[in-house]
């Protein structure tokens, strides 16, 4: 950790006391694996959109997904060939998701820490992704800076997270850990939940353009989630950075690292 820390000490403690949960799709991260289904094609299409690829075929793309947990979308990118570092400050998500993809036949680099302290100096990639983090941090700007320094040009930032609102209050916190109880108590925070506009802020001024916005809804009683055009609960925004997007043939600096899974 830097002395500018952004990560709570309290959600670092209650994600490790979780970590032994990430991986039973019935248990307390069922929403999460239901959203990560939805979500991951989404990332796909806005890859393919982006380095002018056919949907799917990441082969030699590096990816970093920052707040990664045990690896619910680091395995899926890594299965499809991307080079994967997943960053998580809770050691035992990380602990957990190195024994998933170990058995799964999958190599992803995973590290523990925030991005300044887990990426080295002058380590970039071409897709950086933050999916329901940023509602996790002190500092929402900062961290977005800290993760944003490890974007290439000409590189995708997808994040996902939620938006302050009644409607979210009511939804994410009241509905899903009150009253249906399919997140454990106190997963959420809603003062630290983030509006489009601040996002978009703090992306602006890492020089990033926005790109599309597309709102999500779940459904706690049936467990499953479809994409809306409202942006009042979740959401997920794109942003790029300027330069030569095309990253195909490129040789990934992490190809002598991966391996270590």
């Amino acid at each position: 950790m830097t002395s500018s820390s952004t990560i709570r000490s309290d959600e670092v403690a209650r994600f490790n006391r979780l970590s032994a949960t990430w991986w039973n799709r019935t248990g307390p991260m069922r929403p999460l694996h239901v959203v990560n289904e939805l979500r991951l094609g989404h990332v796909l299409e806005q890859i393919a959109e982006r380095f002018g690829r056919p949907v799917g075929a990441l082969q030699g793309l590096r990816i970093a997904d920052v707040g990664c947990g045990a690896g619910l979308m680091c395995e899926p990118l890594a299965a499809r060939g991307a080079l994967v570092v997943g960053i998580d400050a809770a050691a035992n998500n990380i602990a957990a998701a190195r024994l998933h993809s170990k058995a799964a036949g999958l190599h992803i680099d995973y590290r523990i820490g925030e991005p300044d302290a887990a990426l080295q100096d002058g380590e970039s990639f071409d897709v950086l992704l933050l999916l329901e983090v940023v509602e996790h941090v002190d500092d929402m700007p900062a961290f977005v800076r800290d993760a944003v320094a490890h974007l290439a040009p000409g590189g995708l930032l997808l994040a996902s997270t939620i938006n302050r609102t009644l409607r979210s209050y009511l939804a994410a916190i009241v509905g899903a850990e009150m009253v249906f109880r399919v997140l454990p108590r106190g997963t959420h925070r809603w003062a630290q939940f983030v509006q489009p506009e601040e996002l978009a802020q703090a992306a602006a001024a890492c020089g990033l353009s926005p790109g599309e916005r597309r709102g999500m809804a779940y459904l706690p009683t049936v467990h499953r989630a479809w994409w809306t055009r409202g942006l009042s609960v979740n959401y997920i925004a794109s942003f790029s950075k300027p330069g030569n997007a095309n990253a195909q043939g490129r040789v990934s600096d992490l190809s002598l690292s991966v391996g270590k899974g």
